[in-house]
C-alpha cells in the first residue's frame, strides 16, 4: 500500500492534491484534517539539523552521492 501526506491549502473551499508519477491506484481514500500547525513545525529539531547538514554538504560537493546504507550509517553515528 502506497500511503502520501501532503499538508495543502485550502482556496475557495477547495484542494488540489497532485499524485506522483506511476501512482496507479483507481480509487483511493480521503480522510480531511485541519491542520493549524505551521509545516516548519512538523519537524522535530533534530530532523531539521540532519537535513540541513545533508544541505550545506550536497551544495558544497553535489556530485558526490552517498550511498544508502552508508548515509544511513552516516545519520545513525550523529544520533548517537
Amino acid at each position: 500500500m502506497e500511503a502520501i501526506r501532503q499538508f495543502i491549502d485550502v482556496k475557495d473551499n477547495a484542494i488540489q492534491v497532485a499524485l506522483p508519477e506511476g501512482f496507479t491506484a483507481r480509487r483511493v481514500e480521503v480522510i480531511i484534517l485541519p491542520s493549524e500547525v505551521a509545516v516548519e513545525d512538523e519537524l522535530p529539531q533534530w530532523q531539521k539539523e540532519i537535513l540541513d547538514a545533508r544541505l550545506d554538504d550536497y551544495y558544497k560537493n553535489p556530485t558526490d552521492v552517498m550511498d544508502f546504507d552508508k548515509m544511513i550509517e552516516a545519520i545513525e553515528k550523529r544520533l548517537l
